[in-house]
């Protein structure tokens, strides 16, 4: 299997907006919108705003939800219920936002490291 990568280089990036429609967030995450309804059946986290029309708003911890998802089922090949079973024991990887943050304090802790070296 291979490593968690739900930042896939080949997603765009996320828009600074409050809601999405199903359709961008089907253009966001490579999944279509038939394959997101179903996910929010077999994914108790995922729940996106009901709003007029029952039409489903999605906000950004959604759709980095939707892209672990797509990672652990497509990239890593889990199951459905083992992709489940992993977001709810929380062993899923960390937050995208998390994940850059982390990259960045150890590329300054190490550029640091190399300046005390010298």
């Amino acid at each position: 299997m291979k490593g968690p990568n739900p930042a896939s280089p080949d997603l765009p990036p996320i828009p600074e907006k409050r809601y999405f429609a199903i359709g961008e967030v089907s253009e966001l995450c490579a999944v279509k919108p038939h394959v997101l309804r179903y996910w929010e059946q077999e994914f108790p986290q995922l729940r996106p705003v009901k709003r007029r029309g029952n039409r489903r708003y999605y906000q950004r911890p959604d759709i980095e939800l939707i892209r672990e998802i797509r990672s652990l089922l497509y990239d890593q090949g889990f199951t459905i219920s083992g992709a489940r079973q992993r977001l709810e024991s929380g062993k899923a990887a960390a937050d995208p936002g998390e994940r850059r943050l982390a990259a960045e304090m150890r590329r300054e802790l190490e550029a640091l490291l190399k300046t005390l070296e010298e």
